[in-house]
């Protein structure tokens, strides 16, 4: 906590110093140019002489201010979080609005480990990472999945927990009892697995396929690798359960624990059916999103974060904080 408070202390002093460089500027700046216009006043009307001396301290107020917000930026101490609040038990909210879930539990235990202050704030899912990179959070922990696609735009953390995903379905439903492997990694491949999707292929076909739009589970069924489906998509996870559970869904695809959270809160008698998915498509397990860093003020600081994550994210996994937090929510250790 000591070592915490230096920081602290270390950071604002630094804040301070670049706030009254600044300011010194501003000053020494105006009574220069004050008492330039001044010797000139005999060769200047007087009334453009008042308006360029206006002209000239709107500038200087606006590059004052300019200033002191990228101070205040590479300075600030607290790192913004985003995620969803909408992607039980990653990431949701309680009765009162207030964000509760693994994820959120994660990020104030990460945010310890570096010695910096969090604020996790809600974002719709399919703006996350434009909000991203227009700066309006820091971070991202959203059960976002680490893909190949993604980090053409952003980079990711090492992963911190396995998101496997599978098909669900309402108790009942013909699809139950399908034939397959208890796992199915498309990274590996195989002729096990291409036998799997072969069965998954014949299973969906004729069949309306519901999942969360902009996610891993869309490009999968997007992808070709069962064919082509009928695929209906929703803007979140809620919505998917309550159109599945009311028969406007044949089957509806996810992370299997998002579905499992889902049927022990709700009593409603969703089932898993098939294998469950991961590589390939379904990425490299759930990371930290954050902007790629650049040669500024404002890159390097996002690329210092990201070290900072990591190194979290190692302390949190030797001390077993990431395996408790995903038991406590999830049921098991979904740990990485």
């Amino acid at each position: 906590m000591f070592s915490i408070r230096i920081l602290e202390i270390q950071l604002w002093i630094g804040f301070t110093s670049q706030v009254l460089t600044v300011l010194g500027t501003f000053h020494h700046q105006l009574i220069t140019k004050n008492f330039f216009l001044n010797s000139q006043i005999c060769e200047i009307n007087p009334h453009n002489h008042m308006e360029e001396k206006m002209n000239i301290f709107k500038k200087t107020i606006l590059s004052v201010l300019a200033s002191l917000l990228l101070i205040g930026n590479v300075y600030a101490d607290k790192i913004k979080i985003g995620t969803e609040g909408a992607y039980p038990p990653w990431n949701s909210k309680d009765a009162s609005g207030k964000l509760i879930g693994f994820e959120v539990e994660l990020a104030y235990s990460l945010c310890r480990y570096i010695g910096r202050q969090c604020e996790v704030v809600e974002q719709d899912w399919d703006g996350m990472i434009p909000a991203l990179q227009m700066r309006k959070f820091d971070a991202i922990m959203a059960g976002m999945s680490i893909t190949d696609e993604r980090k053409k735009v952003i980079t990711f953390s090492q992963g911190y927990a396995d998101e496997v995903a599978s098909l669900a379905v309402m108790k009942g439903s013909d699809l139950e009892g399908m034939e397959t492997p208890e796992g199915v990694n498309l990274t590996l491949g195989g002729s096990s697995v291409n036998k799997a999707l072969k069965t998954i292929t014949g299973a969906l076909s004729g069949k309306t396929v519901c999942t969360q739009t902009g996610t891993i589970h869309q490009n999968f069924l997007e992808s070709g690798d069962v064919g082509s489906v009928n695929v209906r998509t929703y803007k979140t996870q809620d919505e998917v359960n309550l159109d599945l559970t009311s028969g406007r869904c044949d089957v509806a695809l996810a992370a299997a624990v998002a579905f499992t959270d889902y049927a022990d809160k709700s009593g409603k008698p969703v089932t898993l059916v098939g294998p469950t998915f991961s590589g390939g498509a379904f990425g490299n397990g759930v990371g930290v999103g954050i902007r790629q860093g650049g040669d500024d003020a404002i890159g390097k600081r996002d690329a210092k974060l990201l070290k900072d994550f990591n190194k979290a994210i190692d302390k949190a996994r030797k001390q077993g904080i990431i395996s408790k937090l995903a038991i406590k929510h999830f049921g098991f250790d979904a740990s990485m």
